[in-house]
């Protein structure tokens, strides 16, 4: 950092409200470097985005993170009911559009990026991940509640193993759930998974 960025973020008060625009801008800079395929550093993001160095560690306090939060562009919180049959509501969002703001590109790029760089991946999981999870953590203890899913069942375990399905259609069968026959096996796979949870099926013995 300059001594004027540093003399710049000094003359700013505790509390002092962010520059209009300035987070888009900079996640928009972080965007077109992934997608050019070029090298995420704070001088090509502030050329990219126009915004200064120190405007950007404001708002990330690393590359790492910034590049999290730029994945997850277009990311909209799932919207999961806790009304009604729970299952038919976890395989409706399934089977519902993905929204055009976050675009399977876009997916296969987090997917790549993480592969490739585990700071990256548990970033994006503490930032992102975890946070809108917690709808999928609501319907599964729901489902606890209500005497449909065992008791003891482990919730971040289950969670894994309903949503880890999807991701093994992108990573190691190349496809999208856009497509019919990939979208039904996850499907069918969640339905065994829930049925092998559900109350009345044996437990795992330890």
């Amino acid at each position: 950092m300059t001594g004027a960025e540093i003399a710049a973020a000094g003359d700013r008060r505790p509390g002092r409200p962010r520059a209009t625009g300035h987070d888009e801008r900079i996640v928009d800079g972080v965007l077109a470097l992934l997608e050019r395929g070029e090298e995420i550093t704070v001088a090509r993001v502030v050329e990219a985005s126009g915004v200064s160095r120190a405007a950007i560690y404001r708002r990330w306090p690393s590359m790492t993170e910034l590049v999290a939060a730029a994945l997850d562009r277009g990311r909209e919180p799932y919207g999961l009911s806790l009304e009604g049959d729970l299952l038919e509501n976890l395989l409706t969002l399934l089977a519902a559009p993905a929204t055009n703001r976050y675009s399977h590109d876009r997916l296969r790029m987090r997917l790549r990026l993480a592969l490739t760089d585990v700071a990256i991946a548990r970033a994006y999981w503490s930032s992102h991940v975890a946070r809108r999870r917690t709808e999928i953590v609501a319907l599964v203890t729901e489902g606890i509640a209500r005497g449909e899913l065992q008791p003891d069942l482990d919730v971040d375990a289950a969670i894994d193993l309903l949503v880890g399905v999807i991701y093994y259609q992108y990573v190691v069968r190349g496809v999208t759930l856009s497509d019919a026959e990939a979208l039904a096996r996850c499907q069918q796979a969640i339905r065994v998974a829930w049925r092998g949870m559900s109350v009345g099926r044996l437990s795992v013995v330890e």
